[in-house]
């Protein structure tokens, strides 16, 4: 599966209750998410032209959502890298473990929610490309990618493909 892995990173679409009121999403872990959600976090007033992520993860999984405002994050699986535009609250996007992100071109006022599968600990990421280059060779996460891919076709909601280079929505 190495050649393919960016493959198991997916835009979700959470459900929207529409009310004239205002819309609200809910989100719910094995359900909405494949994963169980053990930490929830953050980010905002981020400068321009800041970059934020630039690491990959041993195992940890996450979603990213665009609570407010837009940003781009970028996936590289060291075969192929992605584009992915964020704007919309009730759409997430899924990354597996073992795939490289940054998150760029945040725009004024943005949030950016991030839903993650452990508590943080700094031994499960890896921050240096060459390092993440090396293990992604020596085929390091096959067997995850396996589980992951698994989990991802058993979540109930819409799943959308990232079918181009530059995916955007």
């Amino acid at each position: 599966m190495s050649a393919n892995r960016i493959n198991l990173c997916k835009v979700i679409e959470f459900p929207v209750v529409a009310d004239y009121r205002g819309n609200l999403t809910f989100i719910e872990e094995n359900r909405h998410v494949p994963f169980e959600i053990k930490r929830v976090y953050y980010l905002y007033d981020v400068p321009t032209g800041a970059t934020r992520g630039g690491h990959a993860h041993i195992e940890l999984e996450q979603v990213i959502i665009a609570l407010s405002g837009s940003f781009e994050v970028i996936i590289d699986d060291c075969y192929t890298r992605k584009r992915i535009f964020l704007n919309r609250p009730h759409y997430g996007l899924y990354i597996s473990p073992g795939i490289w992100r940054e998150l760029v071109n945040f725009s004024s006022n943005s949030v950016a929610l991030v839903l993650a599968s452990m508590p943080y600990d700094e031994k499960d990421y890896i921050r240096d490309y060459e390092t993440f280059k090396k293990m992604v060779r020596e085929r390091f996460w096959d067997e995850s990618d396996r589980r992951v891919a698994e989990k991802i076709s058993k979540i109930k909601n819409k799943a959308l493909q990232i079918t181009k280079k530059e995916g955007q929505l």
